[in-house]
């Protein structure tokens, strides 16, 4: 079912699986996370609007593109909503952007984010959609300020009191949900908690793990909502552990309903979330939402960003630009026509 693209009457929720596994990759199996995600759609109330996306990897599926870290050079170079990717595109095909990502958290009052813990930390597509989602957090919201994407523009744009009114959180009020999951190593550990198959056993002590609450290996994801004016109740922010001491091939999706306490962990965790949606009710529409926003044109922009790219590919940067200061103090050494090659071809 298509669901409205404007923000009606019902609560609206967004449910997404963030484990890259897929049935139709090298995996061959779907994933723990996509189970849960299907499993909370049934748990909520049905008179609300449910949007679930799983942003596992199939083949020849496009991939969320990495954030450029614009924030770092202006605040006002991020653009809300992204504009380093566009949709469709040929040359930098985009999930975010092809999914219609930004328009759907916008509508959504809330997110239920669903995804397993790979190496102490959340899965890289799930990073990437959060890296993404920096232009959320005082991003941009008038391009054509900045010439589409103008480094110099974008430097003066934040210096200027017209600023403060432009840079706000353009996803405040939303409620965001977590539940990750793990294994803790499957049957890879011994008794004091190292791996059976290390060699070098003393290079390390297992009892200074990084997180004692394993929650924690989300807290990037949780703290930037946090600071972006999302709401982020701590008794939706959950971990729930199965698979401990059995094969990786005895830990599947199958195998969940097994686990007793792990589902009763996830079906309070989604109960606790459709309380706490539903007593917080509809989320007001921000200033500049992405839901309906329609990219403007940009074609002579590009021409003269080209411009400006091959002048540097020359070491010839604009006068006093960041770029030609760093030149002349002999920093990053980066003027060459073969960017894309590898460093060690150019030092």
């Amino acid at each position: 079912m298509d669901l409205p693209k404007t923000r009606g009457d019902k609560i609206r929720v967004l449910l997404i699986s963030g484990s890259n596994r897929r049935q139709y990759n090298c995996p061959g199996v779907d994933s723990k996370s996509r189970a849960l995600m299907l499993r909370m759609k049934d748990l909520l109330p049905a008179h609300w609007e449910m949007d679930v996306e799983d942003l596992g990897n199939v083949y020849t599926r496009k991939q969320i593109q990495s954030c450029n870290s614009c924030v770092s050079t202006a605040m006002s170079l991020c653009v809300w909503p992204c504009n380093c990717y566009e949709k469709n595109s040929k040359k930098e095909p985009d999930l975010m952007w092809n999914l219609d990502l930004y328009s759907r958290l916008d509508l959504a009052d809330a997110w239920a984010i669903i995804g397993p813990v790979n190496w102490y930390g959340p899965t890289t597509t799930l990073k990437k959609m959060f890296d993404r989602l920096v232009c959320a957090s005082g991003g941009n919201p008038r391009e054509d300020l900045i010439n589409h994407k103008d480094p110099e523009l974008a430097m003066q744009l934040e210096k200027s009191p017209e600023w403060e009114k432009l840079s706000q959180n353009h996803l405040e009020g939303r409620t965001a949900a977590f539940f990750c999951h793990g294994d803790a190593g499957g049957d890879e550990l011994d008794s004091e908690g190292k791996p059976k198959k290390l060699i070098h056993k003393n290079y390390f002590d297992s009892q200074s793990e990084p997180f004692k609450n394993m929650r924690d290996a989300y807290a990037p994801l949780v703290w930037q909502c946090r600071y972006s004016g999302i709401e982020v109740p701590d008794s939706l922010w959950q971990y729930g552990e199965l698979g401990r001491g059995k094969k990786y091939s005895e830990n599947q999706a199958e195998h969940i309903a097994d686990a007793e306490k792990f589902t009763q962990r996830f079906d309070q965790w989604a109960k606790d979330f459709a309380v706490s949606v539903e007593k917080k009710g509809k989320v007001t529409a921000n200033q500049y939402p992405a839901a309906g926003y329609k990219p403007p044109g940009h074609k002579i922009a590009d021409l003269k960003l080209l411009l400006r790219d091959f002048k540097m590919r020359l070491g010839k940067p604009r006068k006093n630009s960041s770029p030609e200061i760093q030149q002349r103090l002999g920093l990053n050494k980066d003027a060459t026509l073969h960017p894309s090659e590898s460093e060690s071809k150019h030092q």
